[in-house]
């Protein structure tokens, strides 16, 4: 961590278990979380139709340069660490990245046929790259190559099998301390929380701490085994890279 601060960026796909991860950051005392700052951004550049468009295009700046400005500038409220909650889709692909040279990265995957499964509930006709596998791979080995050496990365059935172990080694990679505090939090919504909230966040506002995993394989449609096929290979990318306790 610099004497600025930890600037964490964590980069994952969407119907993750990335709401629950920034619950967990959150709930400790020395860090602040900012939800999806390119959304805005993201919908009026692709036009696509998600659930609050209206409402988000509203409330978020839709400047992209001023988004990475301000995620590279002070870290509010006076805590040591800033944790940045992203989705790789909504880093288009004609979008500078150098700005991700001031920030730290970890990237959060999860297997792609549970994604297909849940993303397509509210988007039965999603895209490929809607699901941001392609895109994560890209992150990061941009990433990567800034760095010269490998990025953490945590698998949300590593979390969710173990979350005490799985989140004390990201910490320990990140030259942090664990705080307890992260397994466990109050129920209910965060100011926090994007607009978007009320159309995507009903499970996690009725969390207290990470859900048990699940180990039935869901039953996939011939189009959501198409969209999992299509990005297993960018999560295999980064599956043998993943942190594991």
């Amino acid at each position: 961590m610099s004497g600025d601060g930890l600037r964490l960026a964590m980069w994952s796909g969407p119907r993750n278990i990335s709401t629950a991860m920034m619950r967990a950051w959150e709930n400790r005392a020395d860090c602040t979380v900012i939800d999806e700052p390119f959304y805005a951004h993201y919908l009026l550049r692709t036009g696509v139709d998600h659930p609050g468009r209206a409402q988000v295009l509203a409330a978020q700046d839709t400047d992209a340069a001023a988004v990475a400005a301000m995620l590279c500038g002070p870290i509010p409220d006076g805590k040591a660490i800033w944790y940045q909650k992203h989705m790789t889709q909504h880093m288009l692909t004609d979008m500078p990245l150098d700005w991700l040279d001031r920030l730290t990265h970890c990237f959060l995957i999860r297997e792609p046929e549970r994604v297909a499964a849940s993303f397509t509930i509210q988007r039965p006709d999603a895209a490929v790259w809607e699901l941001g596998f392609e895109q994560q791979a890209r992150l990061f080995d941009h990433v990567c190559d800034r760095l010269g050496q490998t990025p953490p990365v945590i698998d949300a059935k590593d979390v969710l099998a173990d979350p005490r172990g799985t989140l004390g080694a990201l910490c320990a990679r990140l030259g942090i301390d664990f705080s307890e505090r992260m397994l466990h939090w109050p129920a209910g919504p965060r100011a926090s929380d994007g607009v978007w909230a009320p159309h995507w966040y009903a499970a996690v506002e009725r969390s207290t701490g990470f859900a048990p995993p699940t180990d039935a394989e869901p039953a996939l449609t011939p189009f959501q085994r198409e969209l999992a096929d299509a990005c297993r290979p960018h999560y295999e990318r980064l599956a043998v890279h993943r942190l594991v306790a």
